[in-house]
């Protein structure tokens, strides 16, 4: 008779994402045997809070009827066909809904973020070299920026843990100050330090624009930094100086998008003076995933410019995107995303929309988390949309491991980045809900702190955790 002891088999036949495979010897993973709302559900009957959106991806909570309902409905009618040479209607409406809510079109499809980068990258190189302009292949990323890994992902990616190993492979390339104000010399203000990081961004172009292709950055919220965050003014100089430049300018909202920063997508928080077009900054390039379908099957999205679509529109078919993916724009994941943007659009019995509904969580939940906003051991906190940082005063490296571990036996899944502890959670949380995430992560942030200070520090086992 098979076992049921999943966790052991998984060790046993699952190389899992992000991990040294060697903790599960003494930490086997946790067996999720179901999920309703924002709560998952354990082969021992545990319930657990889904604090993370399950790597960021989950919007609306688990098992979602009108997502559910809508891939069923599309399973009876059409699985996957291949869209070289064919469409199918799902992929025709949601691109065009994608259009007319980024202002951005012709999207192209694959199934993740880090394709996503890759897709951007190679397509904003490519249209240069359309365009006669060769020499504009190298790229500018943001210290600490994380665009996933990939080997072009990971060539833009400012992460160590993830990028020295496979250094040999990459064509790295130039990373700039990031705006982010904790990073701020002492004495020097956040206004100030934004200002010295456009400075050195205008300084790199004015020497470097003959030879870059684009600028990739994650707008407000660099995720994998410690949810770091920054003004939107940085985007507007991003802007002016990528047009005064000719440089391309990427927007990796994959994390950050579909409301998560209390707009439908991050970059709309920088408003262009009166008269501007649109009301806000508007990339060359979007880059789409996560919560583009709920969090239920794997999808991403590039849209671009019509001139960088133009740069591409030719007889010749090495003037083509000869990039592909066998499941591009699958209707299932198309069909998830289109029930998305339908719950978006829609509006309760109150008159208010998801974004209007999530100001109002967000606020209770600040104020629910006010004891661990007054921690001692708190050095910083911060807040936008519907993601939430505190920086703890540890230099323990075991930290965020042990945090996450005693979350879990706590019935909350919490992953700190470093000694950063995040909260990005679904946006269906109760107040109920919330009070138990916000009393469940101080009481367990005291307990991981006495432990480390009663304990000499240790070489335990760390989870790396984008």
């Amino acid at each position: 008779m098979t076992s049921t002891n999943w966790a052991e088999r998984s060790r046993q036949a699952v190389w899992h994402p992000c991990t040294q495979m060697k903790v599960h010897e003494h930490f086997p993973p946790r067996a999720i045997v179901a999920a309703e709302g924002p709560w998952l559900i354990d082969d021992q009957g545990k319930r657990i809070l889904d604090a993370v959106s399950s790597w960021w991806v989950n919007l609306f909570g688990h098992n979602f009827g009108p997502i559910r309902d809508a891939i069923t409905d599309q399973l009876g009618k059409l699985d996957h066909i291949m869209l070289a040479g064919l469409t199918h209607p799902p992929v025709v409406e949601l691109s065009e809904r994608l259009s007319d809510l980024t202002g951005l079109g012709h999207a192209f499809y694959a199934s993740d973020g880090a394709s996503a980068t890759e897709i951007a990258l190679k397509m904003s190189a490519h249209s240069w070299r359309n365009r006669g302009r060769a020499a504009k292949n190298q790229f500018i990323g943001l210290q600490g920026g994380y665009h996933g890994e990939t080997a072009g992902a990971l060539s833009v990616t400012d992460i160590p843990l993830f990028r020295e190993a496979y250094a040999p492979l990459l064509r790295l390339s130039a990373t700039l100050p990031s705006p982010d104000p904790r990073h701020a010399a002492p004495g020097v203000s956040a206004q100030a330090h934004t200002q010295a990081a456009i400075d050195a961004l205008a300084a790199y172009l004015a020497e470097h624009h003959a030879h870059t292709a684009a600028l990739i950055l994650e707008p407000l919220v660099q995720g994998a930094a410690g949810m770091a965050m920054y003004a939107p003014e940085y985007l507007l100089a991003v802007r002016r100086l990528c047009d005064q430049y000719e440089v391309h300018w990427i927007a990796d909202e994959i994390a950050v998008g579909f409301g998560r920063t209390g707009k439908l997508f991050a970059h709309q928080h920088a408003v262009l003076p009166e008269g501007g077009e649109g009301g806000h900054v508007k990339p060359d390039f979007i880059c789409l995933s996560k919560g583009l379908t709920g969090g239920v099957l794997p999808l991403s999205a590039v849209l671009t410019t019509d001139d960088v679509y133009a740069a591409f529109w030719d007889e010749r078919v090495v003037h083509g995107f000869l990039h592909s993916h066998s499941y591009t724009g699958n209707p299932l994941a198309c069909r998830a995303a289109l029930a998305v943007l339908d719950t978006f659009a829609e509006r309760d019995a109150q008159g208010l929309d998801v974004l209007a509904r999530n100001r109002v969580a967000a606020e209770r939940f600040t104020q629910l988390t006010e004891p661990l906003t007054r921690h001692p051991r708190i050095k910083a906190t911060r807040h936008i949309g519907m993601i939430w940082a505190w920086d703890v005063d540890t230099a323990e490296p075991t930290f965020a491991a042990r945090y996450h571990r005693a979350a879990l036996d706590a019935g909350l899944l919490l992953r700190p980045i470093g000694s950063t502890l995040y909260v990005m959670p679904p946006y269906v949380l109760s107040e109920s809900d919330q009070r138990f995430l916000a009393e469940g992560a101080l009481r367990v942030l005291d307990a991981v702190l006495a432990d480390i200070d009663r304990l000499p520090a240790s070489p335990a086992p760390v989870v790396p955790v984008p």
